[in-house]
């Protein structure tokens, strides 16, 4: 069985992660679960739940972002990715910097150490400079940087729909194959 960190910071867009966890757990993923507190402020203004009630729902486990020991933090814990969606600014700087404070900021950098996947979303706008260099610097150290930001070629009419578009390309870099959205296919232009 394939299994994740998936944790939820401080940015708006929790419904994002809540998409994603129901999709990773829908092809049978082993999810551990972070929230930092403005993660789980923003779950429940945005999603109307708590991190212990997205827990539960969803079968995965939950862990508490204060605690250094847990699974998560540890490189000898084998994770098949890591992905913080959504991702706030001040996490991309903390991961940018090396400093692992909590949880999330420590298992991304494992992830980093281990040489394996991490996917940051981030959704604040605009950015700032210093944000933009801190993305620059974990690309080129091959974190992938998935910005929130969804298309609109498919003519989307829900805010699902929207959601869907980013959860997808978080789902193309697991290499899960999925039927969230359609794909371009090339004929939606008249030659």
């Amino acid at each position: 069985m394939s299994n994740a960190v998936v944790a939820i910071t401080g940015a708006s867009g929790a419904q994002y992660a809540v998409r994603l966890i129901k999709a990773l757990v829908d092809v049978k993923w082993e999810i551990d679960l972070i929230v930092s507190n403005a993660g789980a402020i923003n779950l429940q203004l945005e999603c109307g739940i708590t991190p212990e009630e997205l827990a539960n729902k969803y079968g995965v486990t939950l862990y508490n972002n204060n605690n250094l020991a847990a699974r998560p933090a540890s490189g000898s814990a084998k994770y098949d990715a890591y992905i913080i969606c959504p991702t706030s600014g001040t996490t991309i700087g903390k991961i940018a910097a090396g400093i692992s404070d909590n949880l999330t900021t420590r298992s991304a950098l494992v992830a980093m150490k281990e040489r394996r996947k991490l996917i940051l979303v981030p959704r604040e706008t605009p950015f700032a400079t210093i944000h933009l260099e801190a993305m620059a610097k974990l690309s080129s150290w091959g974190v992938i940087i998935l910005p929130a930001s969804p298309g609109f070629y498919h003519n989307p009419t829900t805010i699902n729909e929207l959601i869907d578009f980013v959860v997808a390309r978080i789902l193309d870099q697991l290499d899960i194959a999925h039927d969230i959205g359609r794909r371009w296919d090339g004929t939606e232009v008249e030659k």
